[in-house]
C-alpha cells in the first residue's frame, strides 16, 4: 500500500510506541518478568474496593446505567460531572471555575494532541511557534503528537543540584529564559513524569508571570498531581487561572483502562476541545464521569486520594530507596529526589555503554524499564546525561521491584567492569 507523507509519523518506532508496546510484551512474555517500565498505576485494595461498589451503585439504577451506555454525552463531557467538579474546585482551592471552565477527553494523551499542535506549528501570520518545555527530560508522551514538519517542541537544559543520600535535583535555569516569539506556549508536568520532580511554588509562580507577560499560555500536567490522584510527596500549591491550562487525568487513581482525561481551561479552549471532541470521536465516554460523580460530590475522591493513595505510594517509594541503597551501595548511582508520581530517576553518571543498550540488556533478562533518550526532544545530542539515567516505576509488588532492581545493580556491575572513562 502506498501512504501519505501524514501516514509516515504513525509507520515510526517512537518512544511512545516503545512504551506501550513493551507494556504488552510484558503482560504476554513467557516466564518470571520485571515490570519496572510503563505507567501503570498499582492496584489499591482500598481503591477498587471502592470503585466496585461504585460500579455496582451505578448498575442499580437502570436509569443511569441506562444512559451511560446507550446514550452519547455531550461533546464537552458529562454536565453533572464538570459541575460537581468546578464545585469541588471552588471549595477546595477558591478557583474561579464553572462547567464551562472543564471539558472531559478519551484520555490526557488527546488532549495533549490537541493542545500542543493549537499552539504551535505555523500560525496565520507564517510564524512558526512551538512549545516550550523548560525542565527537561519531559514526559515521553508530548513528542509524538506534533502535526507540523518542524520539531514543535524546545527543551531546556536543566540545573542539577546534588543533594544528600546520592540524590539529586533538576531545577528550571531561568537565566536567558526569554519567551519571545518563537513560542506558542509552555508546558510543564507536575510532578514531572519521568523523574518525580515537582517544580516548586517559586519557580511555577515565576513560570506563570512570565507567560502572561508574554501572552501565552501555560500548560500543566497535573496528571499524577492535585487535586486527584495526589501523588505529591513533597510541600506544593495548585493553582489555576485563566492563562492556565491544568490537565487531569483519572489514570493514576487506578482507572487507566477507561481513557477518562480533565482539562481545566479558560473558555475558548473548552470550546476548542469540545469541537475537536464531536469532530473526531463525536463525544467523549460516559463511563468515568458516571462512576466518578457521586464520589465527587460525596468527598469520598480527595478523602481516598490524601488516606489511601498518598500514603500508599510513599511507602512503595521508601522500600524502593532501601533496596536501591542495598542493592547499588558500590555503584555509582544517584536518585532524582523522589517528590511525586510512581517512578525513580536513576542517574548513573560515567557509565561506559548508553541506558538504551543497558534497557535491551535487561529486557533480554525480563526486566522492563524506560531508558533516558526517548524523555528528551531534538537537541540534547552534545550532553552525555541524557543517556545515563533510566526511569523505573515502583508500583508493583515489594518481591518484583526486589528482584528488578536487584538485577539492574548486577547490570550495571558488568557494565562498569566492561569498560571506563567516557563514551
Amino acid at each position: 500500500m502506498r501512504f501519505s507523507s501524514f501516514a509516515d509519523r504513525y509507520r515510526q518506532n517512537t518512544g511512545t510506541v516503545q512504551l506501550m508496546e513493551d507494556l504488552g510484551k510484558a503482560t504476554t512474555a513467557e516466564g518470571p518478568i520485571c515490570q519496572l517500565g510503563g505507567g501503570n498505576p498499582a492496584h489499591i485494595p482500598e481503591v477498587e474496593t471502592l470503585l466496585r461498589e461504585a460500579v455496582a451503585d451505578l448498575t442499580q439504577d437502570s436509569i443511569a446505567f441506562g444512559r451511560m451506555i446507550g446514550e452519547y454525552d455531550a461533546p464537552g463531557g458529562n454536565l453533572a460531572f464538570r459541575e460537581a467538579l468546578a464545585d469541588m474546585l471552588r471549595a477546595t482551592y477558591g478557583w474561579s471555575v464553572s462547567a464551562d471552565n472543564i471539558a472531559i477527553t478519551n484520555g490526557s494523551q488527546s488532549s495533549f494532541g490537541l493542545l500542543f499542535n493549537s499552539f504551535s506549528g505555523t500560525f496565520s501570520d507564517g510564524h512558526h511557534k512551538q512549545v516550550l518545555l523548560p525542565l527537561t527530560p519531559e514526559y515521553v508522551g508530548y513528542f509524538d503528537v506534533g502535526l507540523a514538519e518542524q520539531p514543535i517542541f524546545e527543551g531546556r537544559r536543566p540545573e542539577i543540584d546534588l543533594l544528600p543520600r546520592r540524590q539529586f535535583k533538576y531545577r528550571v535555569d531561568f537565566d536567558g529564559l526569554d519567551l519571545g516569539d518563537r513560542y506558542g506556549a509552555v508546558c510543564v508536568s507536575r510532578p514531572t513524569n519521568p523523574t518525580g520532580n515537582v517544580i516548586t511554588d517559586a519557580e511555577m509562580a515565576q513560570l506563570r508571570s512570565a507567560c502572561r507577560s508574554a501572552g501565552i499560555p501555560l500548560i500543566v500536567d497535573g496528571a499524577y498531581g492535585l487535586p486527584f490522584p495526589g501523588m505529591i510527596f513533597t510541600e506544593a500549591t495548585p493553582f489555576w487561572d485563566d492563562n492556565t491550562i491544568l490537565l487531569l487525568s483519572l489514570s493514576k487513581l487506578g482507572l487507566p483502562g477507561i481513557r477518562t482525561g480533565i482539562v481545566v481551561a479558560a473558555p475558548e479552549v473548552i470550546e476548542l476541545i469540545r469541537n475537536s471532541n464531536a469532530i473526531n470521536s463525536l463525544a467523549p465516554s460516559r463511563f468515568g464521569p458516571s462512576l466518578l460523580t457521586p464520589l465527587v460530590q460525596q468527598d469520598q475522591l480527595q478523602s481516598i486520594c490524601d488516606n489511601v493513595v498518598r500514603p500508599f505510594y510513599i511507602r512503595k517509594r521508601d522500600h524502593a530507596l532501601q533496596v536501591i541503597e542495598h542493592a547499588m551501595a558500590d555503584l555509582p548511582v544517584r536518585v532524582h529526589k523522589p517528590e511525586g508520581a510512581l517512578f525513580l530517576w536513576l542517574w548513573f553518571e560515567g557509565l561506559p555503554i548508553t541506558t538504551t543498550e543497558l534497557y535491551q540488556e535487561l529486557m533480554a533478562s525480563g526486566v522492563f524499564v524506560l531508558p533516558s533518550r526517548p524523555f528528551y526532544p531534538q537537541g540534547f545530542d552534545d550532553w552525555q546525561h541524557r543517556d545515563e539515567c533510566i526511569r523505573v516505576n515502583y508500583a508493583g509488588s515489594e518481591s518484583e521491584v526486589t528482584e528488578g532492581l536487584g538485577k539492574i545493580a548486577d547490570a550495571l556491575r558488568n557494565g562498569y567492569s566492561a569498560g571506563s572513562g567516557a563514551r
